[in-house]
Order: structure tokens, then sequence, then C-alpha cells
């Protein structure tokens, strides 16, 4: 049996995400087809006091990976965050793809009552059952960048819509 927090976790992380990798793709034909600079896309943000699109993406891989490994009781993948291209990106999604085949259903089973600790050490330590660091802190922090990605890149002239964002399902 697959529990629900594995349902509601690994499957849509892997739907999103392959669905970023595939207008990430998109974006790149798009600047090299309009001789746009990649960067004035890789660049871009929504506002000033918001995080560029790489960083978005990057963001968003981060919180797929980290919630994952947590409620799978494995180690957080670490990467570098060094990403600084299209292909970077594209090479990072599809290492986190990678990562999210290898959990699997039976890692996620009793881990709604267990104990995320966030920041641990720090002033900003918080603790949260598995439960509520997966419905009230991972998947809005992850849908939050997904979703922001996606809006710099309709913004910046890139034709997609719903479909799209959405990805297959």
């Amino acid at each position: 049996m697959t529990t629900a927090m594995y349902t509601h976790s690994v499957p849509v992380f892997k739907q999103m995400l392959t669905a970023l990798k595939t207008i990430l793709a998109q974006a790149s034909e798009y600047a090299a087809a309009r001789s746009i600079e990649p960067d004035a896309l890789l660049q871009a943000r929504l506002a000033p006091d918001m995080f560029p699109l790489l960083k978005q993406v990057q963001i968003a891989a981060d919180f797929s990976r980290g919630i994952a490994a947590r409620l799978a009781g494995v180690e957080v993948p670490a990467f570098a965050g060094q990403e600084k291209s299209f292909a970077d990106l594209d090479r990072l999604l599809a290492q986190t793809l990678a990562f999210l085949d290898s959990v699997n259903a039976s890692q996620f089973e009793g881990k709604e009552g267990a104990e995320i600790v966030l920041r641990p050490g720090t002033p900003k330590e918080k603790k949260l059952t598995g439960q509520a660091y997966l419905v009230n802190y991972g998947l809005p922090q992850f849908f939050f960048h997904v979703t922001t990605a996606y809006d710099i890149l309709r913004h910046n002239g890139l034709p997609i819509g719903k479909r799209d964002f959405l990805g297959t399902y």
C-alpha cells in the first residue's frame, strides 16, 4: 500500500519538475530563436526583491529533494548550487528526478508523526511533525518556487500555459 505522505509528495514533485524541465528547454529554444541572451531570462525576476529564475529553479529542486529525503529518513543530497545556464538547470533537474526515483513509498510509512527539525541548532530552529512539514511548509514552498519560475518565463514572453505548467499527469 502506498502511503499518503509518499503519494502527496514524490509523484507530485516528479510531475512538476518534469514539466519545469520541459518549460526550461522551451525557454532556451525561445531565447536562441529570438537572439535573446540566455542570461536575460535566467536572471529575470518579477520584482526587484525576488530571486531570479535561476534561483527559483534551484530552490524548487532543493525543496523537493529535502522534503523527500527527510520524510524517507535518508540524508538530504547536497548540490553546490553553481548552475549558470539552461543546460546546468536541466542537469540539476535530471539529478533531482533521479534522486526522487531512488526513494520508495515504504520509506514514508509512519512518518506523519515523525519529528522534522528545520535549521537545527540555530535561532530559527523549527520542529514540525512529518504531516505538518509536508502539508503546511514543504508543499507550499515547493509550489511557490515552481509557480514563480513559470510566471517569470510567462511574463518574459514565453508562450506557455496551464498545460505546460501541469505537465503530464
